[in-house]
């Protein structure tokens, strides 16, 4: 089944129908894995003709597949090509020596004084906090050798630290006793914004409408009290009752608007602002267990024992006045909605529904429901007086349970779903992206999430697929490219290499430390509502 053909100077072996076709030149040359090369042809011009040359080569081939294929042929010498790396350092599972401490750190947890840290070197880095640039920090294993220096081994450290926590201790059991202590040293230590006064918030804004109806509220329950023990009517006890749950509850709002003015602490890094919240969706529950539940009762113990009811004529002034009182309150809050909503570009309707001012919300709900409570209450007590069938005022009484029972229900819902960190309007949220994603140092943005943390403020948080040459070129714009480069042609050796590479690694590091700040600034300055950005590099 073998076919030869001489054809030009060149041998051609093909083999059957079911082989494919391998031709050799008469030209042979072997490479060796040392790179040294036989040329075949030199053998041809010896004496050996075409057909013994064929014949050596496949007598070869023939010896190379039958011992398993030990030698072959390559077109091309064998390279190989030696990497150099460098060793890796093992850390282990802790390593701080290259970690910064704060001055306050090194005071609090390694017992010293500010005059033993006036020795230390002191390295000055970028700050965290908006109000300042930089600040200075000190490495860690001077801090821990100068403790040493100081209480003489970690021994005597530990001693004192024990020592120092016992007296954190009872310093804590004695708060109370040292309130006032307490508050001068925070002030001491100062805030980045002055603290409000308790009392100019109660003049102004949720404030002032809370105090005007805790006012009015606390009047109207005294005379409509009296009105019930004069005439003995369902539905005036209903009233009154309504008048002692609202006046409680804008107290509880008022304590909430005192306290969410609180300045963050250690324990509460985000502040107090949902106090308000709390103290709203408290105020959803009191008036659905006192108000509601004690006129349902009321209610039905009239139906179930009716007794008739004496003249209504006080009890109808009570009401007239209560009515006006009421209704004032009201318009002091509808006013006070309005202008908050106009200033935040939503309608009356949204910023009720949103929950925007809880303290607001619940003295407008409250006001409403007290005047259609007035309005239902006095429509029963007529037809009581006109009938005389005292059903009509009991019935009156399970409708003003009825309403609280509504008003409370949906104080409880927008304030248990702004306590739960509701997401922001899509608008808002599609505005925060695209100011990011139009910034040249972004890539892409993605599992952004931005909460709503209540009272306008929110916080925003996103994974950032930042550009490195853009982050390079920003680090290379501030550096002489001259100075770079003769830095660049004096690297002779792998230990230069390494110091050059960690040296600037570490500087290109901190250029993107300072585009997360600018980011970050950039959002707060034209987003005023976004306090808190947490921008993560992907």
């Amino acid at each position: 089944g073998w076919q030869a053909s001489m054809k030009s100077g060149s041998l051609s072996y093909i083999l059957a129908c079911n082989r494919l076709p391998v031709q050799l030149m008469s030209q042979v040359r072997v490479y060796t894995s040392n790179g040294q090369k036989k040329d075949l042809g030199s053998e041809d011009r010896n004496g050996s003709t075409p057909e013994e040359t064929l014949r050596k080569v496949g007598t070869g081939r023939q010896d190379t597949s039958n011992a398993g294929q030990k030698q072959s042929f390559l077109k091309e010498p064998i390279q190989v090509k030696v990497k150099a790396v460098l060793k890796k350092r093992e850390y282990g599972p802790k390593y701080t020596q290259n970690n910064f401490i704060t001055g306050v750190r090194a005071i609090n947890e390694f017992c010293l004084k500010s005059s033993d840290l006036d020795q230390l070197r002191k390295i000055k880095r970028r700050s965290p906090h908006d109000d300042t640039e930089t600040f200075t920090v000190y490495l860690r294993s001077d801090v821990e050798a100068k403790s040493l220096e100081v209480w003489g081994s970690p021994e005597a450290l530990a001693r004192e630290r024990k020592r120092r926590k016992e007296a954190e201790i009872k310093y804590r059991e004695n708060l109370f006793r040292n309130q006032r202590l307490l508050r001068e040293y925070k002030e001491f230590f100062g805030n980045t914004k002055p603290r409000s006064s308790a009392a100019a918030m109660f003049f102004k804004g949720p404030g002032k409408v809370v105090m005007v109806a805790i006012c009015i509220n606390g009047l109207n329950f005294f005379f409509k009290l009296l009105a019930w023990v004069y005439t003995g009517s369902a539905s005036m006890f209903s009233e009154a009752i309504h008048s002692l749950a609202d006046t409680c509850n804008q107290a509880l709002l008022a304590l909430g608007i005192s306290q969410s003015a609180r300045t963050p602490d250690p324990s509460h890094p985000y502040g107090f602002t949902n106090m308000r919240y709390i103290a709203s969706l408290i105020s959803g529950v009191g008036i659905f267990m006192m108000g509601a539940g004690l006129s349902w009762y009321h209610g039905i113990i009239g139906l179930l024992h009716p007794h008739p009811i004496e003249s209504l004529l006080w009890a109808y002034c009570i009401l007239a006045g209560s009515l006006v009182s009421e209704g004032a309150t009201l318009l002091v809050a509808i006013n006070e909605i309005r202008r908050s909503a106009r200033a935040k570009g939503l309608s009356f309707y949204q910023y009720v529904v949103q929950s925007r001012d809880p303290s607001t919300n619940v003295v407008l709900l409250e006001d409403a429901a007290a005047v259609l409570s007035v309005a239902v209450a006095a429509t029963c007590m007529g037809l009581t007086s006109l009938t005389g069938n005292p059903y009509y005022d009991s019935v009156g009484s399970l409708g003003v349970g009825t309403l609280l029972g509504t008003v409370s229900a949906f104080l409880i819902y927008t304030n248990t779903e702004a306590l739960l960190g509701r997401s922001i309007q899509p608008e808002q949220l599609q505005r925060l992206t695209e100011l990011l994603e139009s910034d040249p140092v972004v890539r892409a943005i993605h599992d952004v999430k931005a909460t709503d943390m209540g009272m306008s403020k929110v916080r925003f948080k996103a994974e950032v697929d930042f550009d490195g040459r853009v982050v390079t070129r920003s680090y290379l714009e501030k550096q002489d490219i001259e100075q770079l480069l003769q830095e660049i042609q004096q690297v002779k050796t792998l230990e230069e290499l390494e110091a050059f590479m960690l040296k600037h690694g570490e500087n290109i590091i901190d250029t993107l430390g300072a585009e997360v700040d600018r980011l970050e600034k950039d959002l707060k300055q034209r987003n005023p509502d976004v306090r808190h950005v947490d921008l993560e590099i992907l």
